[in-house]
């Protein structure tokens, strides 16, 4: 993951983090932009408030020489000087000083505004985009790469917008206002500091380079340990059953060592930067003092116009040091940006149909109507070319005809795939490992599009079904079981909205699990969180099973349903589940075969092709790969 740089270290550790840098800084710089439309006052303010700021510093730097040559030298030797104008001049000055300071305040309130506004606008695209994104872009990406589009990327991004840029701009007006103000005082001293330009750029590549080049050495060596802490946690039982503490503990020393060095080099060369970048200053401070007094000596400048370029030096070599901090800075986050930014450009789930689904009643003739209010009774709406709408009632009888399917377009998954599914009708699928058995179910869910062949729904090709009107016409039961932060009850509801508490208990006790919710403590309004932390395996698997029950879909896929579940639960539910089936069409993949024995028909997969079908007493007597399978010679892996 392309993160931004480890912040770390001491003063000069965070003005050196480097981090990968931008494919094309200047048109994410301006996509930025279009983002801040809304805030285009705020930020003229903000140029305002930094314009003003740093004309009051060069404003006060050049008060210096009259209030010397004007109000300070006159006094010399007078026994009794009047104080009172060079007070007023001190308070003029004063004046200037807190313009600037209430000027720097309005522009850094107002950035932050913008910042949080601009970040809340891309978050929500962002996050509205990833729902539109299909099952692919999830399967090819890990969690924590998309989570960092919103952490580590949001972050930097957000730092650039409300530090990095008025801190770039407010350094640029400084510079420039600074020497202009400069040049105008005395150009004979003014050449000193060019000459001293020199020196610092010198100083920034090279201390700066060595400390990029440790700083990406010790990204990479965090990112190794992070790696395998989080490794090693999750397998903390395993390491500690083989007595493996040992090797672990040498394998993470090595690691940590490695960051160690980088991490120390890295911050050795960024903290020794400001340092290096003061004591030049104090150098060119001394050359422009010494010079400046020799040419006061001889005439050529007066004692107001050296001290004035002296305060002027010394605001000079700071903002420089922040201009190539900041722009580094920017840098990472227009990287971050533009990951951010591959998300809201991903190609987003395709869904060309225009088949939906209705609430339909159907009159004594058997002539069906469709009606706004939840009937129970739904059909397929299919308006067609002609201007004719007909519906089909929803059944749920699936036809494979001639599928082949490929995640990858070198590799084929399924080969040349017919199968059909009667109303009513249970199918399983049997087979090995990456046989085929979950992309199927993945395409009767169009969460991915078949190239060659078709599927047909109630003899509607589903490829013409909107995919959400096809998702709500079935319930799947995953392996994984997943749930949500709430209560029991919410979590049930996910599988259908609108259900009331009644449905939420009819639906747990199909599954079984109305027993052990009741013993929780406080039963169904039970607060679950970390993913259902609190419950064991198998009754969040229960849990899983009740949430599709209540969905009371035509069509249920059930992929290792039982698998967490103790043989004696299993029965439980098959009971529960034979009650939830009647007159639906249920897809079943499981490894346990006995879990199969039942269905109508059975398909046994290799290689991503059926072959062997029947029900369970037909597939004995051929005593094929499915009795080899059901009599243990071989096993599922």
């Amino acid at each position: 993951m392309n993160r931004p740089g480890p912040r770390l270290g001491g003063p000069g550790g965070p003005h050196m983090a480097v981090g990968p840098k931008p494919k094309n800084a200047k048109r994410t710089f301006f996509r930025l932009i279009s983002y801040m439309g809304k805030y285009k006052t705020y930020f003229i303010f903000v140029i305002i408030g930094m314009i003003l700021s740093a004309a009051a510093g060069v404003t006060a730097n050049y008060f210096i020489k009259p209030l010397i040559n004007d109000y300070i030298a006159p006094m010399i030797g007078q026994q009794n000087p009047d104080y009172l104008p060079l007070i007023k001049q001190l308070l003029i000055m004063a004046t200037i000083f807190l313009i600037g300071v209430a000027a720097t305040y309005l522009s850094n309130r107002l950035a932050i505004n913008i910042s949080a506004g601009v970040l809340y606008k891309i978050r929500t695209d962002m996050y509205e985009k990833m729902q539109k994104l299909p099952i692919k872009f999830f399967d090819t990406r890990t969690h924590g790469e998309i989570m960092s589009r919103y952490t580590n990327d949001a972050n930097s991004l957000s730092q650039m917008i409300s530090m990095s840029i008025p801190q770039l701009i407010s350094s640029l007006l400084s510079v420039v206002g600074v020497f202009g103000l400069m040049l105008y005082l005395s150009w004979a001293l003014t050449l000193i500091v060019i000459g001293m330009l020199g020196l610092y750029f010198l100083v920034l590549k090279f201390v700066g380079g060595q400390s990029a080049k440790y700083f990406r050495m010790q990204q990479k060596d965090l990112g190794s340990v992070n790696g395998y802490l989080e490794e090693m946690i999750e397998g903390q039982k395993v390491v500690k059953v083989f007595s493996y503490e040992d090797k672990v503990l040498n394998e993470f020393t090595k690691r940590n060592n490695e960051l160690f060095g980088a991490a120390s080099k890295a911050n050795t060369f960024a903290n020794i930067l400001m340092p290096i970048m003061g004591n030049l200053s104090y150098l060119h401070y001394a050359i422009t003092a010494a010079v400046g007094a020799i040419l006061t000596i001889n005439g050529q400048l007066d004692v107001g116009t050296v001290g004035a370029f002296l305060q002027s030096t010394r605001q000079f070599s700071q903002p420089l040091t922040q201009i190539s901090t900041q722009i580094n800075s920017v840098l990472m986050a227009l990287a971050g940006a533009e990951r951010i930014f591959e998300v809201m450009d991903a190609e987003p789930e395709n869904d060309d149909g225009v088949v939906t689904l209705v609430n339909i009643n159907i009159a004594e003739d058997g002539s069906i109507s469709e009606c706004n209010e939840r009937t129970g009774i739904w059909a397929w709406k299919y308006p067609h070319s002609n201007g004719s709408i007909t519906y089909t009632r929803l059944q749920g009888h699936v036809v494979f005809e001639n599928i082949t399917f490929g995640y990858d377009e070198n590799k084929t998954v399924l080969k040349n795939v017919s199968l059909y599914a009667k109303t009513g009708q249970k199918i399983a699928f049997v087979g090995s490992t990456g046989a085929g058995k979950t992309t199927i179910t993945n395409l009767i869910n169009r969460f991915y599009d078949v190239p060659d062949g078709k599927i047909r729904y109630d003899g509607i090709n589903i490829n013409k079904i909107k995919k959400a009107d096809l998702r709500r016409s079935l319930a799947m039961v995953l392996q994984d079981t997943h749930l949500f932060t709430g209560t029991v009850k919410d979590n049930i509801r996910y599988g259908k909205l609108d259900a009331t508490d009644e449905d939420i208990v009819e639906a747990a006790k199909i599954a079984n699990a109305d027993t052990f919710i009741r013993h929780l403590s406080n039963g169904y309004d039970t607060v679950l969180s970390g993913d259902g932390s609190n419950l064991s395996q198998g009754q969040r698997q229960l849990l899983s099973i009740a949430r599709a029950a209540v969905a009371d879909p035509p069509v249920l896929i059930l992929d290792e349903a039982t698998s967490s579940v103790d043989t004696r639960t299993e029965l439980l539910i098959e009971k529960g589940m034979d009650k939830l089936m009647e007159g639906r069409t249920v897809f079943v993949i499981a490894h346990r075969l006995s879990t199969v024995r039942n269905s109508d028909a059975i398909m046994v997969l290799e290689s991503g092709e059926i072959i062997e079908r029947g029900n369970h007493e037909d597939l004995i007597s051929q005593q094929g790969k499915y009795y080899q399978l059901y009599t243990g010679m071989f096993e599922l892996d």
